[in-house]
């Protein structure tokens, strides 16, 4: 992996981290993602409009239909994450859910993108899913799996089950959008604003449906959605043009940086303990992100 590559994985980890927290914060449902994705579409409307004005017209259907795909996925994504969120401890959905999305994302890349990955690579990955284990508790994730206290059980049994499905939904869209930046050569810039107004067409009729409620969510949640809508959009351009730089099997996990992170500032914000281990794993996760970037 190149070292601006490795850089923009590195900014667009912290970037991820930060406005993760905050959509744990806001504690919202498909509202709130209707919400930051009608503030995203004004507020980068500029520069989508600019980059979208002359290339937009020449797409062909491969084009189009990546587009809708991508944005389908996306929104499964984030209402899964959200619900999560809501469900369960960020750290515990969180790490699951980066954890589980490299590994399948890898897995995917090798095999429908024909890339390959070093030994170097290969341990590397296996590192950082040591290091999202960790973070998410250790053994102890389990063992509080089993405990006879009734409503902490089924708080981690959802959250390991949400972490996971929304570890497969990362990984769909990761291999989507890789292809469509590596393959199709669409800018990336372009790619994230054009599925988000696809988002925007899917999610608006939670909107509509009830508005008293859209109403009440609004004022609630108004601004972690200004802060997920401003810099959401940041963290995951800066993550494709990476991928046009390295591998897409290299750049998925070293992502996971953003575990580094979300152990350092969510564990300290959202006060949910057992700082030892996820410690430890953000350390792990470290050393895999280097072995990646070597």
């Amino acid at each position: 992996m190149s070292p601006t590559a490795f850089a923009l994985v590195i900014l667009a980890g912290l970037i991820h981290a930060l406005w993760n927290i905050a959509a744990k914060k806001a504690g919202g449902d498909v509202r709130f993602a209707a919400w930051n994705g009608l503030i995203m579409a004004v507020v980068w409307s500029p520069v989508g409009i600019y980059c979208a004005w002359s290339v937009v017209p020449q797409w062909g259907w491969r084009e189009y239909a990546l587009v809708s795909l991508s944005g389908l996925l996306h929104v499964l994504y984030f209402i899964t994450l959200l619900r999560g969120y809501r469900k369960a401890d960020l750290t515990v959905v969180y790490p699951l859910a980066r954890g589980s999305g490299p590994l399948l994302s890898s897995a995917m890349a090798i095999i429908f993108l024909n890339e390959r990955l070093s030994w170097l690579g290969m341990l590397g990955i296996v590192v950082v899913v040591i290091g999202v284990f960790f973070i998410a508790g250790g053994p102890s994730l389990f063992a509080e799996a089993k405990q006879h206290d009734a409503q902490k059980n089924r708080r981690v049994r959802k959250g390991i089950y949400y972490g996971l499905l929304t570890g497969v939904f990362i990984a769909a869209y990761t291999v989507v959008d890789g292809y469509g930046v590596k393959v199709l050569l669409v800018s990336p810039i372009l790619l994230d604003y054009m599925g988000n107004l696809v988002r925007i067409v899917i999610v608006l009729p939670s909107l509509l449906r009830d508005r008293q409620a859209s109403a009440l969510s609004w004022k609630k949640e108004w601004k972690y959605a200004m802060v997920v809508g401003c810099i959401s959009p940041i963290s995951y351009v800066l993550v494709l043009y990476a991928m046009q730089l390295a591998p897409l099997s290299h750049v998925a996990p070293a992502r996971e940086v953003s575990m580094l992170f979300a152990a350092l500032i969510g564990g300290q914000l959202l006060n949910e303990g057992g700082r030892i281990p996820r410690m430890l794993g953000a350390l792990c996760i470290a050393a895999g992100v280097i072995a990646l970037g070597l």
